[in-house]
């Protein structure tokens, strides 16, 4: 009869409260069952699975080495990781509250009890009216009691109806979250890298551009001023080329700024401090260009594997078990307490195993008062539940824009440099032409030179369309949520 109880909880232990957590809510079933991107009409992409390192298509070794320096020793990766470590351990601790807890004790006690002799029994067997040599009594009188106690403690609290088990289960969700923040977290620094790599490169090749157009300009001058003193132009002719060189000229100083900006962002971004690749970026390439063809997957592929909606479904997850968690402290609770050891009035007794003290005591525990305290927090999780459902399916939603709008504007730029590469060709042809007009004397060089700054316009509109092409292929790659690796042990810090 004495285990009836027992069996009675182990019964209820089977219980879990709250609802059970099975998938996250359907989402953008259109986009999947069409498979496709309805922006996605540039001949250049493919259907195919895209890239996790999409940088390397770019081919620019530069970058690439700057990208894996960056996802190696950026403190944002280190955060992501121990944020990681931080989760494993809040789940070791759920999983061990459900245990027994066993502890040593020693106790020494030390007690006054007023009306209380330490020699009562001994006046009783002596016959002693007064306590004799057993003690003092009466009373009034007040003695002084030693106890020593050594021993161990035990706690158990029986998980009645599942709030440990959802508080497992949240705790497992909460790792798988904070596992895809961490692919987030190099998603998003890939895409830093290489968008200020190429914004550097970009801005490299109009600084060298200026100089070339500020070297005509200034030969545009100087001839003005000699057909001004040879009475064959105004003076207006020669302050109008002035003015437009000082402007040129101008034109350099913030794009000095920009690139010591893109410098110090790459170097910060790597984990390094400012000012640490100005010799290594300091030699002028050209802005790489994307691949020909541009692998991008399906929308399906985006709800599966972007990192913010993994970190998002997790969430959901997660709070949908605290909702169990909380309403199992509405309920009733089971706590077992064990106690054995070894005591009695005199620091020998402790080594005695005649003195052995056991105890054993369970305790039922429930709020039936508590003003609906218990319930609120409930309700609460249910709210906080709720408001992760929506935003799942926002984030869905939003992963969906991001994709399509980067996809348009790609096969967008793509066109425009297409246009623009036709505009300079056309313009060296025709500086080409007027070349050999200047040669036969038909045509003056101030003209040749006036052709000669379109075509740099024309050159420098063209290196600002390769750069937003570049720009707009890692968008792509950011949008679809690429540039993540699946770490070899959740647990292990990056390599330095």
């Amino acid at each position: 009869m004495r285990a009836f109880p027992l069996l009675c909880g182990a019964a209820l232990a089977g219980c879990t409260v709250g609802p059970d957590y099975k998938a996250p809510p359907a989402i953008a079933s259109e986009a999947v069952a069409r498979g496709n991107f309805v922006r996605a009409r540039d001949a250049a992409f493919a259907p195919a699975p895209g890239l996790a390192r999409w940088w390397e298509a770019l081919a620019d070794p530069t970058l690439t080495a700057l990208v894996d320096d960056a996802l190696a020793h950026s403190p944002t990766i280190d955060e992501a990781t121990a944020r990681i470590r931080a989760a494993q351990a809040q789940l070791r601790q759920q999983r061990t509250a459900q245990l027994p807890a066993v502890s040593a004790n020693a106790t020494y006690l030390h007690a006054t009890l007023p009306g209380v002799g330490i020699g009562d029994s001994g006046a009783a067997e002596g016959g002693t009216a007064d306590g004799g040599a057993g003690g003092t009594s009466g009373s009034g009188s007040a003695s002084g009691l030693d106890f020593y106690n050594l021993g161990f403690n035990a706690s158990w609290e029986l998980d009645l109806f599942g709030g440990g088990r959802r508080g497992v289960e949240r705790s497992r969700a909460t790792i798988g979250a904070r596992v895809a923040d961490l692919a987030d977290a190099q998603v998003s620094l890939s895409a830093q890298v290489a968008q200020a790599y190429v914004a550097l490169r970009d801005v490299q090749a109009r600084i060298r551009l200026n100089r070339a157009s500020t070297a005509l300009q200034e030969r545009q001058v100087v001839l003005a001023r000699q057909r001004y003193a040879a009475g064959t132009a105004s003076l207006l002719d020669v302050e109008r080329l002035r003015n437009q060189l000082e402007s040129t000229q101008a034109d350099a100083i913030p794009l000095g700024a920009q690139a010591d900006e893109y410098l110090n962002q790459l170097a910060v971004l790597t984990g390094r401090v400012p000012g640490a690749l100005d010799m290594t970026l300091g030699t002028i390439v050209p802005v790489p260009l994307p691949p020909a063809r541009v692998a991008i997957g399906d929308p399906a592929a985006i709800i599966a594997n972007r990192p913010d909606i993994r970190a998002a479904e997790r969430a959901l997850a997660a709070n949908t078990a605290a909702v169990g968690v909380n309403k199992a402290k509405e309920l009733p609770g089971i706590r077992f307490l064990g106690i054995l050891g070894l005591g009695g009035t005199s620091p020998g007794d402790v080594f005695d195993p005649g003195n052995l003290t056991t105890l054993l005591a369970p305790s039922l525990n429930w709020s039936l008062l508590d003003f609906g305290r218990n319930r609120a927090v409930t309700r609460g999780s249910e709210a906080d539940r709720d408001a992760s459902d929506a935003a799942y399916r926002r984030t869905v939603l939003a992963a969906l824009q991001d994709a399509e709008t980067a996809l348009s504007r790609f096969g967008n730029t793509r066109a425009q440099l297409g246009q623009l590469i036709h505009v300079e060709a056309t313009a060296r042809r025709s500086t080409a032409l007027n070349a050999q007009r200047v040669r036969a004397g038909t045509t003056s060089l101030i003209d040749q030179l006036d052709i000669e700054r379109q075509q740099l316009s024309a050159a420098i509109a063209v290196e600002q369309a390769r750069a937003q092409l570049a720009q707009s292929y890692i968008a792509v790659n950011k949008a679809l949520g690429l540039g993540w690796s699946a770490p070899a042990s959740a647990a292990a810090a990056p390599a330095r």
